[in-house]
């Protein structure tokens, strides 16, 4: 082989985990998650987590590491993935990184901005505002203050432009700026070979569907009832499915409507995903999720 890792990225329901599960097995690898709702241990079956029988058959790393009580970032995720990469190193084995989260895979290959610290209250108080005036109302007053970082946000998305305003109120310095600042990529100076997974969109709608439905029927609504009550603010809180499960459980929802919901979103979701890798990923190599054999395709690469 003449590459020190691979990075297969994919929307949800697209297959990537049990094709990297494939490629470790074919050549000796370690599977190291790169999306950031698997890496919560309290909902593996919400997130398709990789079961006991994968994990039996090659190492899996970063998987249910960290609690949904845990405001776990991107930053965070960047040490723990170089820390998975000096292990698979160690073991002598070849570092298979999988996974839906875009961010994720930038800070393997290009390096994340150093992120300022932001006092809780502030954070507190960004969100507070965000809840009382609406996203719309506090992306125009970011707006004023901090044109560049809004013209990069949609105005309905609560989380980030919170986010913008709580750094802009804590460092005076806009978001934008801080993102300019990159740091050391966690892959830097590795060879790698990068594939996105593009499955046609009926296909993937309907693979959404049934996988939902197969998740709400084992385990995964008593996984979204013992997260009752989890703070709205925390990265956890974003778990597809959550909320509409929650809702069926206390009666608020029939399971159809509770079902449709999660789907809805879920397939949403995807398409969001698949935006960003057009956007961002454009040179990695992309291929068919459902014809191509990627096995083949890492031969040829390594001839």
């Amino acid at each position: 082989m003449n590459f020190d890792a691979v990075l297969i990225a994919g929307p949800t329901a697209s297959g990537k985990s049990a094709l990297a599960l494939a490629l470790a097995q074919e050549l000796g690898g370690v599977v190291i998650n790169a999306d950031s709702m698997q890496v919560y241990r309290e909902a593996p079956i919400l997130t398709a987590a990789p079961d006991a029988r994968a994990r039996a058959c090659v190492p899996h790393l970063l998987y249910g590491h960290v609690s949904a009580l845990d405001a776990y970032s991107a930053g965070r995720y960047g040490a723990d993935a170089a820390t998975a990469l000096a292990q698979a190193q160690a073991m002598g084995r070849l570092p298979i990184f999988v996974g839906g989260t875009g961010l994720y895979f930038t800070a393997l290959t290009e390096g994340l901005s150093a992120m300022p610290a932001v006092a809780p209250a502030v954070r507190h108080a960004a969100r507070a505002l965000v809840d009382r005036i609406g996203p719309q109302a506090l992306h125009a007053r970011l707006a004023e203050r901090d044109p560049v970082t809004a013209a990069q946000l949609r105005p309905t998305d609560p989380q980030r432009v919170a986010r913008a305003w709580e750094v802009l109120e804590a460092t005076g310095t806009p978001l934008a700026q801080w993102q300019r600042l990159k740091g050391r990529p966690v892959l830097a100076g590795l060879k790698l070979a990068r594939f996105v997974l593009e499955v046609p969109r009926q296909t993937l709608r309907q693979r959404i569907a049934e996988r939902f439905a197969a998740m709400a029927d084992s385990g995964g609504l008593e996984e979204a009832v013992a997260l009752l009550g989890l703070d709205p603010d925390l990265p956890a809180a974003r778990l597809l499915g959550l909320r509409p499960l929650q809702a069926l459980a206390a009666g608020q929802m029939s399971r159809q409507d509770a079902l449709t919901r999660a789907i809805t979103d879920t397939r949403r979701f995807a398409k969001r995903q698949m935006t960003w890798f057009r956007h961002r990923m454009s040179d990695y190599n992309w291929i068919n999720g459902v014809e191509s054999n990627i096995i083949t395709i890492i031969s040829d690469i390594s001839a």
